[in-house]
């Protein structure tokens, strides 16, 4: 299925890969260790190992993974034509086309690789990267609420005046339910309300009012166990909860949120997108490398690390910031995503017909 040629540059471009990774990981390593000091010395150091390195770093390379495929092209294929290997390659009648197919076999097992790590694999450790940083670097996450309101089921509409995650106690709570008509058949308020487990809540000093027709009947206790298809994760929402979820978790809170109302789910919906854009990344910035660096050139290897370099940084930032066109809600977040790949796209096809020539 592979020719000899076919194995040679796949195995020069995910080895430089590789390696591409493992040496910018070693600088990221310092440099973080020097700004997180003070975390990491009163942080025992099995925790800061195993719940923060072991988790932070494959997160870190998966996040830049469009960088370190870039910097692989440029690298191994400058080199390459430095010592004319493609003018050999060339000169036995294969064609540019033939030439690129390594190297999209290469991106095709990164992009792989990329989407199975950022969908299924890091989420879950994230989780104990989140807490570690939350407990002894910065604490960004939500625990508390306030006018809380939204649509637990179809009909039935949630209200509490504040909520403490820490006790897991909210304050002044209030759940409304109404008929097909939007005619409003019971209201069950309490005082206090805990949360126990999984949609369990327990009631305290409650009220509940039935409305039929013309009649109210009302039943009032000291406290009580009730379900209640929500949740605390459904209304105290972090900046970093949508990097604890795998794609299918996204895709069902997204949907589940999106019913019940809530509007602050653009980062989620951001993620979403994001983890299925950076695969058709790896492709484009292969693209983009291998003509930049097919051609041997005077400046030599410098010079193409060097445009290289520019323009996967100039990508990452560019996706950085049409995040914030969909956050602000310029743009869905689909589109925000999709702008970078669609720009360079277009800088790839031009760089390719002109290699080609």
């Amino acid at each position: 299925m592979f020719k000899i040629l076919d194995r040679y540059i796949i195995r020069k471009f995910l080895g430089t890969y590789i390696f591409a990774i493992i040496l910018l990981l070693a600088i990221v390593i310092v440099f973080d260790i020097n700004e997180k000091l003070d975390a990491f010395l009163k942080a025992p150091l099995k925790a800061t190992v195993m719940d923060y390195f072991v988790n932070f770093l494959p997160y870190f390379a998966n996040q830049f993974s469009p960088l370190f495929t870039f910097i692989a092209v440029i690298f191994f294929t400058s080199k390459l034509a430095g010592n004319s290997e493609f003018i050999a390659m060339f000169s036995t009648g294969m064609s540019f086309r033939r030439l690129l197919r390594p190297y999209l076999i290469s991106a095709a097992i990164i992009a792989a690789a990329t989407f199975v790590l950022s969908a299924y694999i890091i989420p879950p450790a994230n989780v104990k990267r989140i807490e570690y940083t939350n407990r002894y670097v910065r604490n960004k996450s939500v625990d508390y609420g306030a006018n809380v309101m939204l649509m637990v089921a179809p009909g039935q509409i949630a209200y509490m005046a504040s909520y403490e995650n820490n006790s897991r106690t909210g304050r002044r709570f209030a759940l409304d339910s109404f008929d097909d008509q939007k005619r409003l058949t019971s209201r069950l308020t309490a005082q206090t309300v805990r949360w126990d487990t999984l949609y369990n809540w327990h009631l305290f000093d409650f009220v509940r009012r039935d409305f039929t027709g013309d009649r109210e009947i009302i039943t009032r206790g000291r406290d009580r166990d009730t379900a209640i298809a929500f949740e605390p994760r459904d209304f105290l929402i972090s900046e970093v909860d949508h990097e604890k979820m795998t794609s299918p978790e996204l895709d069902s809170y997204i949907e589940r949120q999106r019913r019940r109302g809530v509007a602050n789910i653009k980062s989620f919906e951001v993620e979403k997108h994001r983890r299925i854009a950076m695969t058709a990344a790896a492709f484009i910035l292969t693209i983009i490398g291998m003509t930049l660096s097919v051609k041997k050139v005077k400046g030599g290897m410098g010079l193409n690390i060097g445009i290289g370099l520019v323009l996967s940084f100039s990508y990452i930032l560019f996706m950085t910031i049409t995040q914030t066109f969909a956050i602000s809600g310029l743009t869905s977040p689909m589109v925000a995503m999709w702008i970078p790949n669609i720009v360079y796209m277009a800088i790839a096809v031009a760089l390719y017909r002109r290699a080609a020539k």
